[in-house]
C-alpha cells in the first residue's frame, strides 16, 4: 500500500527556496529575516514543528505558498483599512504637514522636491516668474482695502460719473452702459440746440432701453439743430475734384493754452500720510494729486451693527449676481425696515437688475426705492446726497426731465452751499428748455465760486444762445482751460469756435483743432457731432460717387416743373417760406418750405406742391432719411450766412438750382467755392464747414434733397435715431 504523499510536501518541492533578505529594523540596522515558527531550519537537524524534513536531514522546509498568500492578504487588508481610519477619523493634520512643507516649495511647482532643494542650498536659481508672481502678491496685499461696505461716490464739481443705460449696450459704461452712455456732464446731456430745448425724437420716456446697435453712432455734444447747408455747383469740369482738407486758412501765430486735466475735487483733505513730508517743499500740482477725497459716510449708528450683513449682499450686486443681491436685500430690508443703507443697496442692486434685463419696468421700481431710501429716518446726510443724485440720473435716462428737476431742487434745497448740486440743476433747467432759470442758477455759482469751469462754459452757452457772441467767449474759453470734470465737451468748442469766427478772429480754427486733438470732431473742418464712424468723407461728391443717379437724373429731368411749383407758392401771403430760426445768418432773408422732417411728411406741405412730391416718393434714400429733409430755400439779395456744420455725417445734400442770378451767389466748403445752375444738381456733405453769399441783384432759389450716406447699412437707416 502507496504512503499518501503530502500535498505540502509536493507544493514545496516544486517551489525553489528563497533565501531571506535582509530587513532594516525600526532602528536602522540591518538584520537577516529571522523565522517564526514553522521556519526553515539549516543543516542536518530535523525540521522545527510544523516543519516538513527533506530528504537527507536537510533544512526545515518554511511557509507554505498558500500561508504566504494569506499573510500578503492580512497585510493588504492593514493597510488599506489603517488608511481609511486616518482619512476617515482625521488623524493627520494634512493642511499642517503640506502646509509646512510649501515653505519649502521654493521653484513654485507645489511640493518639495530635489530641485527645491537645490534652490535652497543655493545650488539653483529661484525661477524669474516664481519671484515677479511673489513680487505682484505682495504689492496687492499692501493695496488692499476694507470691503465695501459703502457706496464710494465721487462728488466732482459739476459732474458726477455713474453708470448709464444707454440704448447701446455695451458693458462697459460695460455699455450695455446703454448708451454706453457713461455720463460725463453733472448729468447726462442729450442732444441739445442752439436755443437748449432738447430734440431727441427718440421716445426715451418708453424706450430708453433700445436695441443693441452693431455700429457707432458717436455724440460729441451739440445738435445744432439741422443747420441748412446750401452747396455750390462748380463747373462741369471741376466737379468731381477734390480739394485739400488739410488747407485750413492761414491763422496767427496765437498760442491756445493747453488744457489743465489735473482732478479737482469739491471735498477734499490732505492727512498727514498723504502729504509725505512739508507740503512747502512740494510743487501746487502734485499737492492736488495727493488731495484725498472724503469717503461718503453712508452707515448710521444702527447700521455699523450689522454692516457684516449689508457688506455680504454688496459684495453680491459687485459681483454682478444682482438676481441674489436683490434677494438679500430684500431680505435685510424686511429684517430691518428702517435702515436707509438697506433700502439704498436695494434700489442699486434694482437697478443693475434693470441694466440686466433692460427692463423700464424694474427700473421704475428701483426709482421708488431710491425714494423711500431718502426719505427714512435716521439717514446720512451722504446717503441722501448720493440716493437723490441717483434719482435724477435715472429719471432723466427714462426721459422724465420734470421729475428730475424736482428731485434736484430737492437736493438744492437740502444742501445749499453744494456747488455741484447747483449745477446739476442749471443743467436740468436747460433739459426742458428753462434757460433763463438755468442762467440764474450759474450766475449764483459764479457768485460765489467765480473760478467754477463747469458753471462758465454752461453760461457762456447760454449767452451765445442769447446771441451775446462776445460776452459768451471770455465764458466759454476760461472753463474750457480750466480742465474741470463736464468741461470737456464739444458742444463748448464747437460753439467757442463758432463765436471766435463771427467776431473775425482765426484763433477758431486752433480751437477746433483742439476739439479734434480730443476726439470730438473728426476733423478741423468736419465738425458734426453726431456720426457714424468710418463712413467716406469728402465735402464734394459726384452723382456717380453716391450710388444715387436715378434720383440725380430724376431731378434734372424735372427742374422746371419743380421750380413752377415753387414759384407758386413762394408769395409770402401763402405764410408757406417760413424764416430760418437757427441763427445762421449775420444779414439778410432766407426763407424754407419744407416737405418731409426727419423721413416723415411735414404736416399738408406737399397739398401745395404735389408733383414735386409724386416725383420723390419713390426715392426713399431721401423721404426716409431720418436724419435730413427735402425743402424749398429762398435766399434774399444781400444775405450771408455764417460758416457752419450740419450735426450728423449720416447724409448728403442736394441742391438743385432752380432760380439762379447770374452772378453774386455762391458757396464754400471746405476750401473750395462753388455757384449754383439751373437745372443742374449739386452735392456736398454738410457736415463739413460750409458759407453761403447771396450778393445778387435778386432772389435766388433752390431745392434741397437730403439722402443717406451711401455707406451706411440698411439696418443702420432703420436703427439710427432722428435729427
Amino acid at each position: 500500500m502507496e504512503e499518501p504523499i503530502c500535498e505540502e510536501a509536493i507544493f514545496a518541492e516544486e517551489i525553489p527556496e528563497v533565501k531571506p533578505t535582509a530587513v532594516v529594523n525600526k532602528n536602522g540596522v540591518k538584520a537577516e529575516a529571522a523565522t517564526a515558527s514553522g521556519g526553515v531550519a539549516s543543516g542536518g537537524g530535523g525540521a522545527a514543528s510544523g516543519g516538513v524534513a527533506s530528504g537527507g536531514g536537510g533544512a526545515a522546509s518554511g511557509f507554505s505558498g498558500t500561508k504566504i498568500f494569506t499573510w500578503f492578504m492580512v497585510l493588504a487588508l492593514l493597510g488599506v483599512w489603517s488608511s481609511v481610519a486616518v482619512v476617515w477619523l482625521d488623524l493627520v493634520d494634512y493642511d499642517n504637514v503640506i502646509g509646512k512643507l510649501s515653505v519649502y516649495d521654493a521653484d513654485g511647482d507645489g511640493d518639495f522636491d530635489v530641485e527645491d532643494a537645490k534652490v535652497l542650498l543655493g545650488v539653483k536659481e529661484r525661477p524669474v516668474s516664481l519671484v515677479q508672481k511673489e513680487a505682484k502678491e505682495e504689492s496687492a496685499v499692501e493695496e488692499q482695502t476694507e470691503p465695501i461696505v459703502e457706496e464710494v461716490i465721487q462728488t466732482t464739481e459739476g459732474t458726477e460719473e455713474e453708470e448709464q443705460l444707454p440704448p447701446n449696450p455695451s458693458q462697459e459704461q460695460q455699455a450695455l452702459k446703454l448708451p454706453a452712455n457713461v455720463i460725463s456732464a453733472a448729468v447726462h446731456l442729450p442732444p441739445i440746440s442752439d436755443d437748449f430745448v432738447p430734440d431727441d425724437s427718440r421716445d426715451e420716456a418708453t424706450q430708453p432701453y433700445e436695441e443693441s446697435k452693431q455700429f457707432t453712432d458717436r455724440p460729441g455734444s451739440q445738435e445744432t439743430r439741422e443747420a441748412e447747408a446750401e452747396s455750390v455747383p462748380e463747373p462741369e469740369a471741376n466737379v468731381e475734384s477734390v480739394p485739400d482738407l488739410e488747407a485750413v486758412p492761414q491763422l496767427k501765430d496765437e498760442a491756445v493754452p493747453e488744457l489743465k486735466e489735473e482732478p479737482v475735487a469739491v471735498e477734499e483733505e490732505t492727512t498727514q500720510e498723504d502729504s509725505e513730508g512739508n507740503a512747502e517743499d512740494q510743487p501746487e500740482d502734485m499737492l492736488k494729486y495727493k488731495a484725498k477725497k472724503k469717503k461718503p459716510k453712508l452707515l448710521n449708528k444702527f447700521e455699523k451693527t450689522i454692516k457684516t450683513e449689508i457688506d455680504a449682499a454688496e459684495k453680491l450686486r459687485k459681483k454682478g449676481k444682482v438676481e441674489e443681491a436683490v434677494r438679500a436685500f430684500d431680505t435685510l430690508v424686511q429684517q430691518y425696515p428702517q435702515s436707509p443703507r438697506c433700502r439704498y443697496g436695494k434700489a442699486l442692486a434694482e437697478d443693475d437688475l434693470a441694466e440686466k434685463m433692460r427692463s423700464n419696468d424694474m427700473l421704475q421700481k428701483a426709482l421708488s426705492t431710491y425714494k423711500e431710501a431718502s426719505e427714512l429716518p435716521n439717514a446720512t446726510p451722504d446717503l441722501i446726497k448720493a440716493t437723490l443724485k441717483k434719482r435724477a440720473e435715472r429719471q432723466q435716462f427714462l426721459g422724465r426731465m420734470r421729475g428730475a428737476l424736482a428731485t434736484l431742487e430737492k437736493l438744492v434745497q437740502i444742501f445749499p452751499e453744494d456747488v455741484a448740486l447747483k449745477n446739476d440743476l442749471g443743467v436740468a433747467h436747460l433739459l426742458i428748455g428753462d434757460n433763463k432759470s438755468a442762467k440764474r442758477v450759474y450766475e449764483e455759482v459764479l457768485a460765489i465760486a467765480p473760478s467754477n469751469g463747469f458753471a462758465k462754459v454752461h453760461y457762456g452757452f447760454i449767452l451765445k444762445s442769447e446771441n451775446k457772441i462776445a460776452e459768451s467767449i471770455p465764458f466759454l474759453r476760461d472753463g474750457l482751460e480750466s480742465g474741470d470734470p463736464g468741461t470737456d465737451d464739444g458742444r463748448f468748442y464747437f460753439h467757442l469756435g463758432d463765436a471766435l469766427q463771427r467776431m473775425g478772429d482765426d484763433s477758431a480754427y486752433k480751437w477746433y483743432e483742439r476739439g479734434h486733438q480730443r476726439g470730438h470732431f473728426a476733423s478741423v473742418w468736419q465738425r458734426s457731432l453726431y456720426n457714424v464712424d468710418g463712413l467716406k468723407a469728402q465735402p464734394w461728391w459726384t452723382p456717380k460717387d453716391t450710388g444715387y443717379m436715378d434720383l440725380v437724373k430724376t431731378l434734372e429731368r424735372n427742374w422746371r416743373t419743380i421750380r413752377d411749383e415753387a414759384l407758386s407758392v413762394i408769395d409770402k401771403s401763402t405764410g408757406l417760406f417760413v424764416p430760418e430760426e437757427e441763427n445762421l445768418r449775420e444779414k439778410g432773408e432766407w426763407g424754407q418750405f419744407t416737405l418731409w422732417q426727419q423721413g416723415k411728411k411735414a404736416g399738408e406741405s406737399c397739398h401745395s406742391v404735389p408733383k414735386t412730391c409724386g416725383l420723390l416718393e419713390r426715392y426713399p434714400e431721401a423721404t426716409g432719411c431720418k436724419r435730413g429733409q427735402i425743402k424749398f430755400s429762398v435766399m434774399q439779395p444781400g444775405t450771408h450766412v455764417w460758416p457752419h456744420t450740419g450735426p450728423t455725417n449720416c447724409r448728403l445734400r442736394m441742391h438743385l438750382g432752380l432760380v439762379i442770378p447770374k452772378t453774386g451767389c455762391k458757396i464754400r466748403c471746405t476750401n473750395d467755392t462753388r455757384a449754383w445752375e439751373e437745372g443742374k444738381v449739386l452735392i456736398f456733405d454738410d457736415s463739413f464747414e460750409h458759407e453761403v453769399w447771396q450778393d445778387a441783384d435778386s432772389y435766388r432759389l433752390i431745392f434741397i434733397v437730403d439722402v443717406w450716406h451711401p455707406e451706411l447699412t440698411q439696418y443702420q437707416r432703420q436703427t439710427l435715431s432722428p435729427i
